[in-house]
């Protein structure tokens, strides 16, 4: 049995999309940018998928600017705070220690030209509270960027509590919602949202296209400059097939939000209670507050890697972390940004499922995990000190 258990690294475009796609090479090939008849009508095709995306996330079709994904976003929506924050004399921004690289390694280059980031603790319950970000803002506070919901372990943070407390107090806020939208009901005005960054291939979009919101009145900074598309602040022939596909995927996601949750949740706790049975293991993110498709845990006495290479071979696609970090032998920062110790870190297991997994498929990898765990942990000498009792489990 093939099992695809990795949809928060990137997903299987639907046949929604694609089919909304097709149109875009055939018939709607026209630059949106040109005058003639033919690039008018591609612009058309490009409104009509910006009003779809605005409509999805809650606000107006020129509050969106479509880009090459979640990463471009998140860069444009931080650096843009970042340099008017700058002109104003702030230059202190907020986030949480358990963000994706493309948020933390912004800040990282922030902090080198003199700007200050405070880091929220997230130990507690493997999440943040808006008391948090209430007792963390200052006077030159120009930004607060948290994540809707963490990537690698699933925790949904308490964004409209937290917008709530930014706009009491006069403070941008931008969200990245990779991984929450067309998985998650969002409304960025009730929610009071500034910015909020997406990327078509996490809710069965195509690669290479995201979108960030920017409220109307939030200043945006160019991060690429040359023409004038994107009402001047993204410059570059907009990707018209891919925009499209993402915009569909994302209304089809959103017209299917509540029987699709109902189902996956159902397989998400079938294998959290499933995986729970295995000795010394401990499930990752907040039980409660919690991606609908995401289940994480950390296994002592194993390494990941040889976790999901034994899993493969069984035919189910895993990982052991964020996608974009799958080629380090460093532990996760998420996991160590929740307590979790090196050694219990490296052994890792991320499961993210779909509207499309079976629970067969979910009987499949509970059979699957624990032979795989105790066959790893018999050949593990850290197991064997466990055992003996020379060292002491952690979990």
């Amino acid at each position: 049995m093939q099992v695809y258990a990795d949809n928060a690294a990137t997903t299987k475009i639907s046949k929604h999309a694609l089919q909304a796609m097709i149109p875009c090479f055939e018939t709607y090939y026209g630059n949106p940018s040109s005058l003639h008849t033919v690039g008018q009508e591609a612009k058309e095709v490009l409104d009509k998928a910006r009003e779809t995306v605005a409509k999805c996330l809650g606000c107006e079709a020129r509050e969106i600017y479509f880009t090459s994904g979640g990463s471009e976003a998140d860069n444009q929506a931080i650096r843009s705070a970042a340099f008017y924050g700058a002109k104003k004399g702030k230059k202190h921004i907020i986030s949480t220690a358990f963000e994706h690289h493309a948020v933390l390694h912004t800040l990282n280059v922030l902090e080198k030209e003199g700007f200050e980031v405070t880091l929220l603790d997230v130990k507690e319950g493997h999440n943040i509270t808006a008391q948090q970000v209430k007792d963390a803002i200052r006077e030159d506070t120009c930004l607060v960027t948290c994540m809707y919901a963490n990537n690698e372990i699933g925790s949904v943070l308490p964004i409209a509590e937290i917008g709530a407390v930014c706009k009491e107090a006069g403070v941008p806020f931008h969200t990245d919602a990779v991984q929450a939208a067309g998985h998650i009901a969002i409304d960025v005005k009730a929610q009071n949202i500034d910015m909020l960054s997406l990327s078509g291939h996490k809710f069965h979009g195509p690669k290479g296209v995201g979108a960030l919101y920017v409220r109307r009145g939030i200043p945006l900074k160019n991060l690429i400059d040359g023409g004038a598309q994107e009402r001047g602040k993204r410059a570059g022939t907009e990707n018209l097939p891919a925009i499209v596909g993402m915009a569909a995927a994302l209304e089809d996601a959103c017209n299917n939000l509540e029987e699709n949750t109902k189902k996956v949740t159902a397989l998400r706790d079938k294998l959290i209670a499933g995986l729970e049975k295995i000795p010394h293991c401990a499930l990752n993110g907040d039980r409660v507050n919690r991606l609908p498709n995401n289940v994480s845990f950390c296994f002592e006495g194993i390494e990941g890697e040889s976790l999901l290479l034994y899993l493969d071979a069984q035919g189910i696609s895993a990982s052991s972390g964020s996608a974009c970090t799958s080629g380090s032998l460093d532990p996760s920062h998420v996991l160590l940004a929740i307590g979790r110790v090196h050694d219990v870190a490296h052994g890792s297991l991320r499961l993210s499922l779909s509207h499309d997994n079976t629970e067969e498929e979910i009987d499949y990898i509970l059979q699957a995990v624990p032979q795989v765990v105790a066959l790893l942990r018999n050949m593990s000498p850290v197991w064997r000190d466990l055992q003996n009792g020379e060292r002491e489990y952690i979990l």
